[in-house]
């Protein structure tokens, strides 16, 4: 593999009181016209600190929406109505705000900064975005962040299971780099070690002593950005989103498409990983530990993934992506892993 130029975060703060100071971020580097783009009932939440930051280093609002459609005609009409003098585009919630906002900022070739309210998935700082293309949710290439605030003071006010969901997505690098590996022993599919150690890093850097009581401290929370940020990382180094999802997230977009109603992203995600963990003889025990020790299974045990359509997404989840192996690629992971539905005490937990 040549060496190429990596893109990583120019600006990074995380912790309390930056939804103030991000006016000043702004004035520091000359982004003085701005876009921006809420998610919905987001704005009045935020609003009091983020203005008076703008008021404050003269800072103008020159585009402003409220997010709650992702297709991607919408999103690239939108890019082109956004007027010309504007300097840097600004996402401030969850998903699809910043989705929305960084597909914007991709088209126009203009910086994003990402101001996520909570931390479900590793989105707000990954080079892709997920979007409605025909339909269907997909995940569409972009570019990676040019800036990430995290305000500490905003994420501990998100529902508690956001952060559930962040966890899960985070736990996914277990799976998702064993898929990797074994795609490049077997497959002869490229593979990046830096990619895959950073990936891991952050896997490290949030399930080291974690217990439930940590879920609210700042010190998790703090951790848990960290560990997200670093997942995006990988993802730009790699050029793919490998590091941070394979057959685990293969059976949550299966998911998406046939459930009644689907759960969280990170939940699906996290309930997957386990799964796939068993299916692939991949740390399953530590994986089942750290889930049941800092909440996850209790939580998900209370609205659990209907048995059926996760079945059902099982049979599906290999045809996602097309030349993608993992280890739902194996001719018998289907007949395996409907006997694990059947047969492990924790996946009856969480999938009934």
């Amino acid at each position: 593999m040549i060496n190429k130029a990596i893109n990583i975060p120019a600006l990074l703060k995380i912790g309390n009181g930056k939804l103030f100071k991000i006016g000043k971020y702004l004035f520091d580097r000359k982004f003085m016209k701005v876009a921006l783009f809420f998610s919905e009932g987001i704005e009045p939440v935020v609003a009091g600190q983020l203005y008076a930051g703008f008021k404050e280093f003269g800072i103008e609002i020159v585009h402003k929406d409220d997010i709650s459609d992702i297709n991607i005609e919408n999103v690239v009409h939108t890019a082109f109505k956004i007027p010309s003098e504007t300097n840097v585009l600004l996402g401030i919630g969850g998903g699809k705000a910043l989705d929305y906002s960084k597909y914007c900022a991709h088209v126009l070739k203009l910086p994003f900064i990402s101001v996520p309210t909570s931390v479900s998935n590793d989105g707000f700082c990954s080079p892709n975005t997920s979007l409605l293309v025909s339909g269907k949710r997909k995940s569409v290439k972009s570019t990676i962040p040019y800036g990430v605030v995290a305000d500490l003071d905003v994420i501990s006010n998100a529902p508690e299971v956001s952060l559930y969901s962040g966890i899960g997505d985070t736990i996914s690098k277990v799976t998702s780099l064993w898929d990797w590996k074994q795609a490049f022993l077997k497959k002869n599919e490229s593979h990046s070690d830096f990619a895959a150690l950073i990936s891991h890093n952050s896997l490290e850097i949030l399930y080291c002593n974690s217990s439930r009581e940590d879920v609210k401290t700042y010190d998790f929370q703090f951790k848990m950005v960290n560990s997200l940020i670093l997942s995006g990382i990988a993802m730009e180094i790699a050029g793919s989103s490998r590091p941070a999802s394979g057959s685990e997230h293969l059976i949550s977009h299966a998911l998406d498409d046939i459930s009644a109603k689907p759960h969280m992203h990170g939940l699906q995600v996290g309930t997957a990983t386990y799964f796939c963990s068993l299916l692939q003889d991949n740390k399953p025990d530590f994986v089942r530990d750290f889930l049941t020790n800092i909440g996850f299974i209790d939580l998900v045990s209370k609205n659990p993934i209907n048995k059926k359509e996760f079945a059902e997404a099982l049979k599906l989840a290999p045809e996602i992506k097309s030349n993608y192996y993992t280890v739902l690629s194996e001719k018998d992971s289907l007949q395996r892993g409907l006997k694990l539905l059947d047969s492990d005490k924790t996946l009856n937990m969480i999938i009934r």
